[in-house]
């Protein structure tokens, strides 16, 4: 089977050739200042379980730390202790950084439980405050930080 041949020019014109960008001159790079006040911070361990053992030396000991904080008025630290040595590595450093930033903004979870109500402006409504109370301590940092937002 034969192609058809066109004789038309317009069809046929030749593409132009891209324009050519001015070539980029070199930059020199500055050397960044090397910091001469105070000594380097060794490197942390990156793995989970080389974190507790650096920070706590066991991960006993971690979970009996946290379980003194996580614990509510009517539970027992030694049952929630044992609970949170089975749990991951990376689960009691998560709850350890949840710890330590209550403690620094809010003081304690009583605190914390304020804050939420005032934030959201519930802090005489006495059966929300209850219902709060009941929350594990994430939670109520993470209801506590998205309150102060809006």
């Amino acid at each position: 089977m034969a192609t058809k041949k066109t004789t038309d020019k317009s069809k046929t014109s030749k593409k132009k050739a891209p324009a050519k960008k001015p070539a980029k001159k070199a930059v020199a790079k500055k050397a960044a200042p090397k910091k001469t006040e105070g000594e380097p911070k060794p490197a942390a361990p990156r793995h989970p379980k080389a974190r507790v053992v650096a920070q706590h030396g066991t991960k006993e000991a971690l979970a009996k730390s946290l379980a003194k904080s996580i614990a509510r008025d009517d539970e027992d630290t030694d049952i929630i202790a044992n609970r949170l040595e089975k749990a991951s590595n990376t689960q009691l450093l998560r709850l350890q950084k949840v710890v330590e930033t209550v403690k620094e903004k809010f003081g304690s979870r009583d605190k914390l439980i304020e804050a939420i109500g005032t934030a959201q402006n519930k802090s005489k409504d006495k059966d929300y405050l209850a219902k709060l109370a009941t929350f594990p301590l994430p939670r109520l940092l993470d209801l506590v930080t998205s309150a102060q937002r809006a």
